[in-house]
């Protein structure tokens, strides 16, 4: 397989997976948030807006001691490996998908879901009304977390290694880190060619958020 293009599906491997496990463990924590009133909510809210805008490389660096051998997480051997990635973009982008999705949920009028319980509804059903109501924003925050994590570069560099053998198996090289060594080399004419693919990626995903909010919203 060319290299680029081993690269580029490499990338959207790392960060769909990062995405899709975000979502999972995202919007359930946004379901709490909304639906069920204990104390320092407010503040894990406010916790989860501060963590939007965190330094990918802040959070490569933390990863990276953690997931050390001598690091408490040493002995997952995720270091060095797409897994790893994977897992560090999925706690960057988990705010984008907790933020977005409490927002979203949020502003769905209240009265649906007490209207859902005044029909005999149960409260997991009133539940499903309010989140059918909100599923194109909460896809919306999907997207917006697989950008996010698709262009970063702090993690995928500290977590990955920007590790490349030709049909090897322990490739972590993704789309930003391949950019950022050939800058380094000097080679601007492949940084280019791969940075061209990464915003033709991202361009794409966002015009898919255009068409769902036209469609949907």
């Amino acid at each position: 397989m060319d290299p680029i293009i081993e690269i580029t599906l490499r990338s959207l491997k790392v960060s769909g997976i990062a995405a899709i496990l975000a979502s999972v463990i995202g919007i359930p924590i946004s379901l709490l948030l909304v639906f069920t009133n204990f104390k320092g909510k407010e503040l894990i809210k406010s916790l989860f807006n501060g963590l939007l805008g965190i330094p990918t490389v802040v959070m490569g660096l933390f990863l990276y001691l953690l997931l050390s051998p001598k690091g408490p997480f040493g002995f997952l051997n995720l270091l060095y490996t797409e897994m790893g990635i994977s897992l560090g973009q999925m706690l960057l982008i988990l705010p984008i998908v907790v933020s977005f999705s409490t927002s979203s949920i949020e502003q769905i009028n209240i009265e649906i879901y007490e209207l859902a319980l005044t029909l005999s509804a149960s409260k997991s059903e009133a539940m499903m009304k309010v989140i059918n109501e909100a599923l194109p924003s909460i896809l919306l925050a999907f997207i917006a977390a697989f950008n996010r994590a698709i262009a970063e570069l702090g993690i995928a560099l500290m977590v990955g290694g920007n590790i490349f053998v030709y049909n090897g198996l322990a490739n972590t090289r993704v789309l930003t880190t391949a950019i950022q060594m050939h800058v380094a080399r000097g080679e601007i004419d492949i940084a280019l060619e791969l940075g061209f693919i990464l915003l033709g990626i991202v361009f794409i995903i966002s015009l898919v958020m255009n068409i769902v909010k036209r469609v949907w919203l």
